[in-house]
Parts: C-alpha cells; sequence; structure tokens
C-alpha cells in the first residue's frame, strides 16, 4: 500500500468514525477480559474455570451464529454494532455493582460472559460485514490492515491499563470499561452508509447461504478453518493468569504486558503490511504464518524467563496478523455484499471458536497436563495443522493473490 493509500483511507469519514468507534470498543472489551480473568482466578484459583469463561461466552456465538448473520443482511449494521456495545456496558456496570456490593461470584462471572458471547455472536459480522461498505473495494485491504493496527494498539493499552487500574481496585477497571463502550455505541450511531434493506424470508435456505458459501468456496474454507484449528489449539490466552503469577511471578501488571505482548507484534505486522502489502504468494505465506504461530507458542510454554516470553508471544501476535489481515481480505473480496452478514457470521464463528472455545481446551488440557503441557501440545498441534492444509486445501496454498478468482 502506497502512503497515498493510507492518506485516502482518513479522507473517508465515516470510515474513521466507525474506526474510532471500534477503537474504544475493543480497548474496553481487552481491559474487562483481564478484569474478569483476573477476579475469577482470584475467586477460584482454578485454571478450569478460567477455561469456563471461554467456554460460556463460546456457546451463544455457536446458537446464535445463523440468525445473527441473517440479522446482519437484514438490518443497519452500524445500529447492531451499537446495541452490542450496550450490552456489553451492562456487564461492565453489573459488575460494578457486584463489585461494589461484594457478590461478585464465579456464577455470576460465568453468568456474564453468556451476555458477553450473545453480544459478540452479533458484533463481529456487523462490524466485518460493515467495513466494506465505507470504502471503496480498491482500498479495502488498506482498510482491513488499518483496522487491524488500530485493534492492535487497543489489545495493547487495553490489558496494560487494566492491569494497572485493577492494582486500585476491579471497580475501577468496570467504570472505565463502561464508559469506553458507550461512546463506542455512540460512535457507531453516527456511523452512515447506504443501507438497502434486505427482504430475506427466514427459511433454512437464506439462514444457511452463509455456511453453504462457504463450503463450496474452497479458499475461503481452508482459510477459515485454518483459523479455528489452528488458534483453537495454540491459543494461550486463557493460562495467561497462571503463566503470571505461578510460572513468571509477576503481578496484574505484568498479567496486562503479557496479553498485550501478541498485539505489539501484531501491529508492527498491520503496519507493515499497509506499507508492503501482500500482493503475491498469499496463500502460502498464511500457511508459514500459521506454523511460525505455532512454534512461537511452543517456545512461550517453555520459558520461564519474563522477557523470552514476552518476544514469543509478540512474534506469535505479528504471524497472527499475517492470517487475520489475509482472511479477512479474501473473505471480503469473494463475498457479494448481500451475502456479507452471513458469510462474517460463519468467519465469526470460526473465530469465536479458535479464542473462546481454544480459552476452553487450554483451561481443560491444563487441570489434565498442568499450563506447559497444555500450551506446548497446542503449539505442536498447530504447526501439524498448518502442514495438513498445504495437502487438503491446495486451492489456497496455491492462491498467489488476494484479488476475487472468476471460479471458487
Amino acid at each position: 500500500m502506497s502512503n497515498s493509500s493510507v492518506r485516502s483511507l482518513f479522507a473517508h469519514r465515516q470510515f474513521m468514525r466507525f474506526w474510532c468507534a471500534r477503537l474504544a470498543g475493543v480497548s474496553a472489551n481487552q481491559m474487562l477480559m483481564v478484569a474478569v480473568a483476573w477476579h475469577m482466578y482470584d475467586i477460584t484459583s482454578s485454571a478450569w474455570d478460567l477455561g469456563l469463561v471461554g467456554l460460556f461466552q463460546f456457546i451463544p456465538a455457536l446458537v446464535l451464529m445463523l440468525p445473527a448473520g441473517h440479522t446482519v443482511d437484514r438490518f443497519h449494521r452500524g445500529r447492531i454494532f451499537a446495541a452490542c456495545m450496550g450490552i456489553q456496558a451492562v456487564v461492565a456496570l453489573v459488575l460494578v455493582f457486584a463489585t461494589q456490593f461484594h457478590f461478585a461470584s464465579r456464577e455470576l462471572i460465568l453468568g456474564v460472559s453468556v451476555l458477553l458471547g450473545v453480544a459478540r455472536a452479533f458484533q463481529m459480522p456487523a462490524q466485518q460485514a460493515l467495513t466494506p461498505q465505507l470504502v471503496p473495494q480498491h482500498l479495502l485491504q488498506s482498510a482491513v490492515a488499518l483496522s487491524s493496527s488500530g485493534m492492535q494498539v487497543a489489545i495493547i493499552g487495553g490489558p496494560a491499563l487494566g492491569g494497572m487500574l485493577y492494582t486500585t481496585g476491579a471497580t475501577t477497571v468496570y467504570v472505565t470499561c463502561t464508559v469506553l463502550l458507550l461512546v463506542s455505541g455512540v460512535l457507531a450511531l453516527l456511523v452512515r452508509y447506504q443501507h438497502q434493506q434486505a427482504h430475506l424470508a427466514a427459511t433454512w435456505q437464506t439462514v444457511l447461504a452463509g455456511f453453504t458459501f462457504v463450503w463450496h468456496h474452497k479458499v475461503l474454507l481452508g482459510a477459515t478453518s485454518l483459523d479455528l484449528f489452528a488458534v483453537l489449539l495454540g491459543g494461550a490466552t486463557a493460562l495467561l493468569p497462571i503463566y503470571a503469577r505461578d510460572i513468571l511471578h509477576t503481578g496484574p501488571v505484568g498479567l496486562g504486558v503479557l496479553r498485550s505482548a501478541p498485539a505489539v507484534g501484531a501491529l508492527v505486522m498491520s503496519l507493515a503490511i499497509m506499507r508492503w502489502p501482500l500482493t503475491r504468494h498469499v496463500g502460502r505465506r498464511l500457511l508459514t504464518a500459521v506454523a511460525v504461530f505455532g512454534i512461537a507458542t511452543v517456545v512461550f510454554g517453555l520459558s520461564t524467563h519474563f522477557g523470552l516470553s514476552l518476544l514469543a508471544l509478540a512474534i506469535s501476535g505479528a504471524a497472527d496478523s499475517i492470517s487475520v489481515v489475509t482472511r479477512s481480505t479474501l473473505v471480503q473480496l469473494e463475498t457479494p455484499n448481500e451475502m456479507r452478514g452471513r458469510v462474517s457470521a460463519v468467519n465469526s464463528l470460526f473465530i469465536g471458536a479458535s479464542n473462546q472455545l481454544g480459552e476452553f481446551e487450554s483451561g481443560a488440557t491444563a487441570a489434565l497436563f498442568g499450563a506447559v503441557g497444555s500450551v506446548v501440545i497446542g503449539g505442536v498441534g498447530t504447526v501439524l495443522i498448518a502442514a495438513a492444509w498445504f495437502r487438503l486445501f491446495p486451492a489456497l496454498a496455491r492462491r498467489d493473490r488476494m484479488a476475487p478468482t472468476a471460479a471458487a
């Protein structure tokens, strides 16, 4: 991407307004996740319960994936995003009162995790499907890269700020999250674009259309399922409280820094992609990046040195950034606008499964093999998945350019 392309994005006010809404929302969400994870571990000291937080967020996303995509293709995507921010603000406010009046419990945290899962089920397809409507197609990869950069800034700053604020009490974190989520919702309501009301009958054919589309487009199926299985196995986020307290011997601030480290690597890589976009051999680079992600995860799992752990997490984030930008751009370029909500819902399910269900997998395997064994096994599995996808999805491995193909 040239510098002129980057400057062109800033001229699209609706895109930048939505970019700011996402920045505020993701920052708040990251702070909320740090506080909730540390709060849960303080209450239970259980790796299993940390995993359950992820599982309880994933189940609503699984159940609501198809109706969420159908809804996003029918109604105003900016308003759907704003409503999701509102639900998360309510969750943060509930946690404020629960902390202040001393009724925060394991059951309450699991309950609000379900609400967070409901909000994300609609938020993710809405924000993915809206971006292509705010910029021209030739700027889409640039917009995806800039969006990714902004999200990484939020993912860096959110956990670090959340960890620091947590030292003054969980209430401080939850109040800050409430304010940021409300700001995000208001900004999203101000986004204007040419919305065309889609009249989609709620039949099984229309509801399942997104899944059918992805299934028949093998490049998309390979790219989205790669993320599902790779991060499902290789994600170590749920176990970071254990590493922070019991292995690396640091506190809430250290946990915030650990959670931010992958985003530092991802931000650097996103900025590099903005300046030097992926124009050739995109499929092979995607698969290689996932293998690097797995190797970095193994290094993190075995490390007992805080600096090496941060470096390994940063490398994993950089590799994951290549996957995110490549997959998101391919999905948006290959999908017609009237289908983007439903296809984005399928993509969001895979992302949610790789993140929330991956957190449950990490917690469950850590309960059996310990935190180190869980992370190392997952990293090795990710490398094997990347190798297998070279053979299972040759169309993806051979994909040369981002531009849409004439046929799937």
